[in-house]
């Protein structure tokens, strides 16, 4: 019993205090933006985002002592767990907004696409380490890309753009880390730009409108183009230290959209100005950074695969939707990691860091 607590206590001193602290820095951070959108209250957004924290953040940690071999051999069944989650949304999810994104589980809702990112890296993780000792043909790379294709077209399909082009951006970074030959990108490339014109015509009539708007959201300052000019007017309104937590116009007078999601940013800026928004981006890049130092550490190249696929998906969530938001990139609707009201996006934040935190406690050994 004795070498157990001693084996526990050993494994949550290797913990790197910086992931859990920053982690818990941005997400407060989060409550009091969310708390201010709703004029004061803590719901309909802070009480629930709190909650899902309060619960999942111990889930994290505990995630992060466990033996890593554990994960490995469950990284495929986390994987088929969250493909089957992704059919089911396609049978009998629920919709909201035009979008099919949603599972029903009667007592609270998920969305699977957010889970499923997280599965995509951990399979192609062991894949690649167990690529990595055996000598085998590069036909077999087609496995992970068959693999990896099925679920982003599902996610496509209900449909969320974002989340799928997410998914595939680290794919991709994932592909190029594990040491795939060049060729096969500049082949990939080449491709993906001749298939372009097909695939302007495969997007819904919002999804083109979106990346016309992006082109000139002037010509329609009413109607499409409106959310981003309201966006790039919160941004500017809040000046150098903005208008001060409750004294935002843009979101509380319906002026700005989504403003407790996707355009959450925005709301910051107008209420924290330039300081607050430079506040959030610095921890933001802390908490890479310490990600990153755990992967350059980690001897197992499933830890460090997963490590980088992790920081991967967090880093493109934070780029696309400041981008976004200033009006750089389409809206695609993409929620700011920790920030954004969105249950399951912060479940599938935390078991991200929490599978960080397992391998920096597990960095000197290999699965």
């Amino acid at each position: 019993m004795d070498n157990y607590r001693e084996d526990f206590i050993a494994r949550i001193k290797k913990i790197p205090i910086s992931i859990p602290l920053f982690t818990t820095l941005i997400s407060l951070y989060g409550f009091i933006l969310l708390y201010s959108a709703a004029g004061g209250h803590i719901e309909p957004w802070a009480y629930k985002q709190i909650l899902v924290f309060l619960i999942f953040m111990p889930v994290s940690i505990l995630i992060a002592i466990i033996d890593l071999k554990v994960i490995y051999h469950f990284a495929y069944v986390f994987y088929i767990i969250t493909l089957l989650l992704l059919l089911f949304v396609e049978l009998m999810g629920k919709s909201a907004m035009g979008a099919t994104r949603w599972l029903d589980l009667g007592l609270f809702t998920i969305q699977p696409s957010e889970l499923v990112k997280i599965s995509v890296v951990m399979m192609l993780a062991k894949f690649f380490h167990e690529y990595s000792n055996y000598t085998v043909s590069d036909f077999i790379l087609i496995l992970p890309l068959i693999a990896s294709i099925i679920p982003i077209y599902l996610v496509i399909r209900q449909p969320d753009l974002g989340t799928g082009m997410i998914t595939l951006i680290v794919v991709c970074f994932m592909f190029f880390a594990a040491g795939v030959k060049r060729i096969y990108f500049i082949i990939s490339s080449i491709i993906g730009l001749t298939a372009m014109p097909a695939m302007w015509f495969m997007l819904y009539d919002y999804q083109r409108n979106r990346i016309l708007t992006f082109i000139n959201p002037e010509a329609d300052p009413l109607g499409k183009g409106y959310n981003i000019i309201q966006s790039k007017i919160a941004i500017g309104s809040g000046g150098f230290l903005g208008k001060g937590l409750l004294s935002g116009t843009q979101g509380p007078l319906s002026f700005l959209p989504e403003y407790e999601t996707d355009f959450i940013f925005s709301f910051l800026m107008e209420e924290l100005g330039f300081v607050g928004g430079i506040t959030l981006l610095i921890l933001y890049s802390l908490i890479i950074i310490s990600s990153l130092s755990v992967a350059i550490n980690c001897r197992s190249k499933f830890a460090r695969l997963l490590t980088i696929g992790i920081v991967t998906l967090f880093f493109c969530h934070i780029f696309i939707n400041i981008a976004m938001v200033m009006g750089l990139l389409p809206a695609v609707g993409v929620p700011l990691p920790l920030i954004s009201y969105g249950r399951t996006m912060m479940v599938s934040m935390l078991l991200g860091f929490g599978l960080i935190m397992n391998a920096a406690v597990n960095r000197h050994r290999n699965v």
